[in-house]
């Protein structure tokens, strides 16, 4: 997993509530079993028409609108359970997805997949995607370490699990985690087994 410690990037606003798993990647995109190659289909049927072309007013067709970061809103990631979605997300360029509220399977499947996931008070989020449809230059910041995201000169600070941050922190899934305690559980079996 790529470490993530600050992210300062521009960002994407698809603010539009209850976005299931299903309109994220459709099913039709589900058989492949590694985690490449999902971006070329993430929000497909919102993407492109039935004849393959672009539609123009989707803000992923905007060239103005770009980054690593993707504003949403209430209860993201809701419908069915598929580690898919995540991996369509984070394959199309986004390491981040801000809203007030996800769905709790999506939000395991990210943070698992190494997509920070971050839940906000509405106000702010509200007022992030006014500044940024007003202005889609704008760079938020995003520092994991101090928990707070950051666009012009205002802060909002918020929660994540101590686990989760480490992880993210150290560049690690929950097994390279296991793993990297190799040598802690070693040396506790030869004080165990040895003395």
């Amino acid at each position: 997993m790529e470490k993530f410690i600050t992210l300062i990037s521009r960002a994407v606003p698809i603010y539009l509530e209850n976005i299931d798993t299903d309109q994220i990647i459709p099913a039709r995109f589900l058989k492949l079993t590694k985690k490449i190659n999902f971006g070329k289909n993430l929000f497909k049927d919102w993407r492109f028409d039935q004849k393959g072309n672009l539609i123009k007013n989707f803000i992923l067709n905007h060239e103005k609108f770009y980054g690593e970061i993707l504003i949403t809103g209430k209860n993201f990631g809701c419908g069915s359970s598929r580690e898919h979605a995540a991996w369509a997300i984070r394959d199309y360029g986004f390491k981040v997805v801000i809203s007030n509220y996800f769905a709790d399977i999506f939000k395991q499947n990210a943070l698992n997949n190494g997509l920070l996931i971050i839940e906000l008070k509405n106000t702010f989020l509200k007022f992030i995607l006014k500044k940024i449809l007003l202005n889609p230059n704008l760079f938020i910041e995003i520092n994991l370490e101090h928990q707070y995201v950051k666009i012009e000169k205002k802060k909002e600070f918020f929660k994540i699990d101590d686990f989760i941050k480490k992880c993210f922190i150290n560049g690690y899934d929950e097994i390279e985690y296991i793993l990297n305690l190799k040598k802690k559980f070693k040396n506790f079996e030869k004080k165990i087994y040895y003395y």
